[in-house]
Order: structure tokens, then sequence, then C-alpha cells
């Protein structure tokens, strides 16, 4: 008798195994894995645990502008010499929105962070896209499944793909990375990793920058 309540407990665990690695296989097949995943790391978001310090990105910054000496070989200028492909096909360059606070974004759509973050930058851009330029720069081997994807989630953002090399100032080897650059052609922020976009005080931050 206890041989087969055993029997039973064991086949019902294989039955629970086998329905999980059915769903996981699905969900690679049809790549909504990463969507999943970019769901549940909402939740980590929420927390602002992820976001970065932009109060001390401003003490910093205020007490480096007290000495700072204006130059063009200032180490903290951006190379504006970054080459783009809009959505539609057409040859861009980052040059075109200087004299602009610049939120530049580097994501894919099999990056389940980038995923994560998504909303809140749509809805960063829903609210300064007047103000600020947006560049989400999209690093999937196929452009077309980047445009596929902000199309199915109604997302209205500016996607572009690199047109050749990356400034040696805007490389990174993380996705999603933001970087933030002020209306005088400085790095004002480098964010490698997720964050809420959207909070109040990354807006403020944003405002500081005009």
């Amino acid at each position: 008798m206890n041989n087969k309540k055993k029997n039973n407990s064991t086949k019902k665990a294989w039955i629970k195994y086998g329905i999980f690695a059915i769903v996981a296989i699905t969900l690679y097949a049809t790549g909504l894995h990463t969507e999943v995943i970019g769901f549940a790391q909402r939740g980590l978001l929420a927390t602002g645990l992820m976001n970065p310090d932009v109060t001390q990105i401003t003490r910093s910054r205020t007490s480096e502008g007290n000495d700072a000496v204006t130059s063009d070989s200032n180490p903290s200028k951006v190379d504006f010499n970054l080459k783009l492909t809009d959505q539609d096909g057409n040859a861009r360059s980052l040059k075109e929105f200087k004299g602009k606070v610049i939120f530049l974004n580097y994501w894919a759509t099999w990056c389940p962070p980038c995923v994560a973050e998504m909303p809140s930058i749509n809805k960063l851009h829903e609210e300064m896209g007047d103000e600020i330029a947006f560049v989400m720069l999209s690093f999937d081997q196929d452009f077309e499944k980047a445009k596929a994807f902000t199309t199915r989630k109604e997302y209205d953002l500016p996607i572009y793909a690199p047109a050749g090399n990356l400034p040696s100032m805007l490389q990174s080897s993380a996705l999603p990375t933001t970087y933030v650059i002020d209306a005088e052609g400085n790095l004002a922020m480098t964010h490698m990793g997720m964050a809420d976009y959207s909070d109040p005080e990354f807006k403020k931050f944003l405002k500081s920058l005009k």
C-alpha cells in the first residue's frame, strides 16, 4: 500500500515537472520568455532600488562645475559622431539632437531588464518627449524585430539602430545602459541596468539639465 502511494506521488511529481517543462519550452520557442521575465522584474523596479541616484549625481555635477575649466578637451564632453538608422531606414546622427537634453538608451527585445523598464521609458517619453530628445538604440541583430515589438506594445518611442561604431565614451558591455547628455553636450549620467525612469526625481533631474 505504501509503495502504491509512493508511486502515485512520484507520478504526480513527474507530471508537474512535465507541465513546467512544456510551458518553459513553449515560452522559449515563441520568444515570450523574455517578456515573462521582464514582467516579473517590474516588481523589483517598483521598489526604486535599481534607480540611479540622481541626487548624488546632481551634487557631484555641482561640485565639479565650481572647479571646471571650460574646454573642448573636457573629458565629460560627448562625441556626437554616432551614426544611426531610424525606423524608416533613414540615415541619422546623434549630432541632430545637440543642444537638447538627450536620453540615450541601449536595449534589445531579447533582454528581460530592457523589456522590464520599457513601460517607464514610454511613460517618460509621453510626458517629456517635447522637452527631451529620446534615442532608443536597439541592439537586435534584426531591426525589424525591434520595430515589431514597439508596434505590438503600442510604444510611441523613437527607435534607432546603430549605423557605425560607437564613440568610446558611449560604449557599454551591458544591456540596458542609459546615458543622459545635458544641453551643453556633457555626459551627465551613465546607468547600467534597469531603472524606473518615470520616477518624479528623475524627471526633475532631466529638467535641471536644460
